[in-house]
């Protein structure tokens, strides 16, 4: 790892002329969960420790150890339970045990020893809108009649029109098509319809249902006694719906859209639900070991989210507004300031984030050309592709900075490597069933969840261990990997001080000695009508920028950059385009931030 250059003294502040006031104050000492590095693991794609072509949870265990290199405080695994895997495993059939293709419950609790001997928590995913329409609850409610207490763990309705053979409301799902679904009763007549607002494999629970709301209670505390340290909570804003389940013409997701806010939508954020996660954070707070709950809400306008985060809710929320932020200095500003002002008027952290398994890759979002589509549904061969060296560079400088930021951090595995999406994946490769029910209109997530490359040399870059015993047959990863990708791997990034691994390693070490995730952050004054995001976070100045042009740099010792490049020379230092330092600013600052 590039040495670390230690913390100058207060002699080398800026003025305090350069910045505004403090738009965020420093916690000082605070819980863990304020200021955490929270890694996302997608187990199918991590590591595959037998061969089969599919990561596991010994995987995760064997690796771990370059986990804790990152500085991270926790592991977040996606869904790892038993699932016939329609949607990555978010189709729940036992929320209790551990599919046989990721290991066993023995492995599960070797990997929470292991992670706990290297100060690494575990925290788990949980499923609570769906389960899976194989998962036994289901599976009764089919075989039950109408009325019955089995049907009433789900949201079953009868249909409207003549005999019934339209869907009770014109909810979509996410994924395309009706969130309705009809059944057959047991004489071979059409039936009822029950709710999936994801895949029709995917059913909804009916969480006015107090059956269901012990049913979840009962779930975990059985990963709780297991030793996990919290979870997220998958659509936490979707539990409940809205009486009656009205007619909805706005966007399938809740989303804002003119004439239908987002706060009106009937399928998301009722106010009955907060009632179950104040249930729940007592449930956690009887454990000690300061256990949390993180909801993936997309609530906007952006101050909503933070009803799921009150003192005595959840612990953390998902900041959609920043993940899905453009490549402008105003908007990102914009979006940073508000998200420090809401969450800080209820005392929780903000979270930042750049990617996750539900989107395409920073390192290619950054690189598509202006105009092109940026979010979920994934690049496919004939769509606008990234220009690869501009997405690296912008992801890079994107992550720099978010690591400065004050409160806590996601990162999402192999963004540490730079690694970008499968942009030319085949469509018979293709598993998301958006991809399907689309009719591959909407590609679907694949690409983000390609598996990871570890050896660059060695066959599926070392994602698969081959125990077969015969070195011509190479294991087959569940998805394909892109050619090219040997200088991704970890192997050859592990010893390069320019490489994207080196520098999250540095950075993030940085992040936890300057302790930058509690401190606090003050605008820059001097950048703020330029193309440059500067903020001062303690004595740490960091400055990114997202223009065209270079721009100068204040004088002060540059303790990390983004950009492998040497500034330029001169009296003033110039800081490249699609780049981030930072620095500890020194009094004598004076310069105009103008690009030449």
């Amino acid at each position: 790892m590039p040495e670390i250059v230690p913390v100058l003294s207060g002699d080398h502040l800026s003025s305090p002329a350069s910045f505004h006031d403090p738009l965020h104050a420093a916690w000082g000492d605070a819980e863990w969960w304020r200021s955490s590095v929270i890694y996302q693991v997608y187990p199918r794609s991590f590591r595959d420790s037998n061969g089969d072509g599919t990561g596991d949870l010994p995987g995760v265990l064997a690796e771990l150890d370059h986990l804790a290199e990152l500085s991270v405080d926790a592991v977040w695994l996606s869904p790892f339970y038993p699932s016939p895997h329609r949607d990555g495993g978010y189709d729940v059939a036992d929320y209790c045990d551990v599919d046989p293709m990721f290991g066993t419950l023995a492995d599960f609790d070797a990997l929470v020893a292991g992670a706990d001997r290297l100060g690494i928590r575990i925290i788990v995913d949980l499923v609570p809108n769906h389960c899976s329409s194989e998962h036994a609850l289901f599976q009764a409610a089919l075989a039950a009649p109408e009325g019955s207490p089995e049907r009433s763990m789900f949201i079953f309705s009868d249909g409207r029109g003549a005999g019934g053979d339209e869907p009770p409301n014109n909810w979509q799902s996410h994924f395309g098509g009706p969130a309705w679904t009809r059944v057959t009763a047991p004489d071979g007549s059409p039936g009822q319809w029950y709710l999936h607002l994801f895949d029709s494999s995917q059913p909804d629970f009916n969480w006015d249902n107090p059956a269901v709301r012990e049913e979840f209670e009962r779930v975990l505390r059985f990963w709780l006694d297991r030793g996990v340290s919290g979870f997220r909570v998958d659509v936490a804003h979707a539990l409940i719906k809205a009486k009656g389940l009205p007619d909805w013409g706005g966007r399938a997701d809740g989303g804002s859209t003119e004439g239908f806010p987002g706060s009106d939508a009937p399928m998301f954020g009722q106010e009955e639900v907060h009632a179950i996660y104040r249930r729940w954070r007592g449930i956690l707070d009887e454990y000690d070991g300061d256990r949390i709950l993180c909801a993936e809400a997309s609530i906007d306008p952006l101050p909503r989210l933070t009803d799921w985060v009150r003192p005595d809710e959840m612990h953390q929320a998902f900041n959609f507004a920043y993940l899905h932020h453009p490549w402008d200095a105003h908007s990102l500003r914009h979006v940073i300031s508000t998200s420090l002002t809401a969450f800080d008027a209820v005392d929780a952290p903000t979270t930042w984030v750049l990617s996750n398994h539900d989107v395409v890759r920073h390192a290619s979002r950054f690189g598509l050309p202006e105009g092109a589509p940026r979010g979920g549904d994934g690049i496919g061969r004939f769509d606008a592709q990234p220009d690869t060296a501009i997405g690296l560079a912008r992801a890079r400088a994107a992550s720099l900075a978010m690591f400065a930021l004050p409160g806590g951090i996601y990162l999402y595995q192999g963004e540490e490597l730079g690694l970008p999406d499968h942009t030319a994946m085949p469509d018979d490769a293709r598993k998301d069933p958006t991809f399907g029910r689309t009719e591959g209109e909407r590609l679907g997530r694949d690409g983000c969840r390609v598996p990871l490359p570890w050896l660059a040399d060695t066959p599926t870059f070392g994602f698969a261990a081959n125990h077969s015993g015969a070195p011509h047959e190479t294991p087959t990863p569940w998805l394909p990997q892109p050619e090219g990708w040997s200088g991704y791997a970890r192997d050859r990034q592990t010893e390069d001080p320019s490489s994207t691994l080196s520098l999250y390693r540095t950075a993030l070490q940085l992040r936890r000695d300057l302790r930058l995730g509690a401190g606090s952050l003050s605008w820059s004054r001097e950048y703020e009508t330029t193309d440059a995001v500067a903020f001062l976070n303690g004595e740490v100045l960091v400055v990114l920028n997202m223009g065209e042009f270079a721009i100068p740099l204040p004088p002060g010792a540059i303790i990390v950059s983004s950009t492998p490049e040497e500034m330029e020379a001169g009296e003033t230092r110039m800081l490249p385009p699609n780049a981030c330092v930072w620095l500890i600013h020194s009094t004598d600052s004076a310069f105009v931030a103008t690009p030449e």
